[in-house]
């Protein structure tokens, strides 16, 4: 498998605050640990663009989008709500986020790549149409949707998300829109508290209760995603990659393991070699836990790179 690992030093700027855990020291632990496991250095590197006004007013009204660029400060930090801040650079960083996903779906779609992981923030899955809300401001996997049905006529496309927080910004973009499937798993009840309840027929809704350990998480997605997504068959799968979850992240009280996001990941690209020619782009949203972060996305890029989660780290020269 030829994957894509798509990043850009912008998303290193945005900061909200030294406490916050939504912070740059994210991305620093997830390229520590790649490198330390050898696995970067078996991806495509590239680097993000940034996604233009045009692109993310396919998914944000282009009202809403001067809003948010007239709150940007010269210098300090500005609050959006109660855990959303803004630095100068903030929105710099959001539109290469959302860049890097557009990215990664020309990638797949020009057969450049099998599969994509971008290595981006701030988080997008949260982001309304007309709301930047829970560390969110673009919703990234959104924008990149709504370019594959732009530019490459994509229709039936899902989105899975695996966040510890329900993807309530995705939602509202693509609720009741037949031509996108998504699924999502969350602790129930648990922010963002609306959206919770599936009214929609293309939304499956996985709540999972505090304490969900692997073995439940693993029934439930299977239970409630698969029939779904052999039902829709997908021409691109899209992960909002969430490792929030994980037992040792005390943003919630799930359970976790490392290698649950290497079955998880598994299973996603086995759909999409049924049906999307293995076209699968992931997006990075939730983890905190710095540690278990690294060592979760490393289990997330293994599956990616078609290796076994027990894999042995490759030798240093």
């Amino acid at each position: 498998m030829i994957t894509g690992y798509i990043t850009h030093p912008h998303c290193m700027l945005h900061h909200m605050g030294p406490e916050h855990p939504e912070s740059p020291l994210r991305l620093e632990a997830i390229r520590a640990r790649l490198s330390l496991a050898g696995l970067l250095q078996q991806t495509m590197q590239s680097e993000a663009r940034e996604a233009s006004e045009e692109e993310l007013a396919r998914v944000h009204p282009v009202r809403h989008l001067r809003a948010l660029d007239k709150c940007v400060p010269e210098e300090g930090i500005v609050t959006l709500d109660s855990d959303t801040m803004m630095n100068p650079d903030s929105l710099n960083a959001a539109r290469v986020a959302a860049g890097a996903v557009i990215r990664g779906v020309d990638q797949v779609f020009r057969h450049q790549a099998d599969n994509v992981f971008c290595a981006v923030r701030p988080p997008g899955h949260h982001a309304e149409a007309t709301d930047a809300m829970g560390f969110c401001f673009y919703n990234n996997v959104a924008v990149g949707a709504a370019h594959a049905r732009e530019k490459y006529g994509a229709r039936r496309i899902a989105i899975l998300d695996f966040d510890v927080h329900q993807c309530n910004g995705t939602i509202d973009i693509f609720k009741d829109d037949p031509d996108v499937l998504v699924c999502t798993s969350f602790q129930y009840p648990f922010y963002p508290w609306r959206y919770l309840r599936s009214e929609w027929q293309n939304v499956v809704n996985t709540p999972l209760e505090a304490g969900t350990d692997s073995a439940m998480f693993r029934r439930a997605i299977e239970d409630d995603w698969l029939p779904a997504l052999h039902r829709f068959k997908p021409e691109l799968v899209l992960l909002s990659s969430g490792f929030d979850a994980h037992r040792e992240d005390d943003m919630a009280e799930l359970c976790l393991e490392d290698e649950d996001y290497h079955w998880i990941t598994h299973m996603a690209m086995e759909i999409a070699a049924l049906y999307s020619d293995n076209r699968l782009v992931s997006v990075l949203e939730g983890g905190y836990h710095l540690d278990s972060l690294g060592r979760c996305v490393e289990a997330h890029l293994k599956a990616l790179l078609g290796l076994p989660f027990g894999d042995a780290p490759a030798p240093e020269a």
